[in-house]
C-alpha cells in the first residue's frame, strides 16, 4: 500500500517562512521524482517544485529564488522549505509521488 503523507502547514506572516516535509512509501519515494503542487479554492492544482531520484529540482517561475526542495533518503521524506512568503502562496501544497498517488494536502495561510 502506498502512503503519502505531508505535515508542516499553519498561519505565517507576510516575509515568513514554513517548512513543508512529505513522508512516502518506499516503493514510490525513491522512484523518478517527487513533486509539490498546490491549489487554492476555484483553480487548478498548480505545480510548484520537483526533485528527481538524482537529486535535481525544478521550480515554477512563481516561488524561485524563494523556495527550496529537498530529501533526506533515509527518512523517505521531501521537504519544501518556503522563505519569503506572500499571501499569494496562500493554499492547499500536496506531495506527489510518482505513479500518481498524492497525499490529504497541508494548508498554508500567508496573513497578518
Amino acid at each position: 500500500q502506498v502512503q503519502v503523507v505531508e505535515s508542516g502547514g499553519g498561519l505565517v506572516q507576510p516575509g515568513g517562512s514554513l517548512r513543508l516535509s512529505c513522508v512516502a512509501s518506499e516503493n514510490v519515494f525513491s522512484r523518478y521524482y517527487m513533486r509539490w503542487y498546490r491549489q487554492t479554492p476555484g483553480n487548478e492544482r498548480e505545480w510548484v517544485a520537483t526533485i528527481t531520484s538524482g537529486g535535481g529540482t525544478d521550480y515554477a517561475d512563481s516561488v524561485k529564488g524563494r523556495f527550496a526542495i529537498s530529501k533526506d533518503n533515509a527518512k523517505n521524506t521531501v521537504y519544501l522549505q518556503m522563505n519569503s512568503l506572500k499571501p499569494e502562496d496562500k493554499a492547499v501544497y500536496y506531495c506527489k509521488a510518482w505513479g500518481g498517488y498524492w497525499g490529504q494536502g497541508t494548508q498554508v495561510t500567508v496573513s497578518s
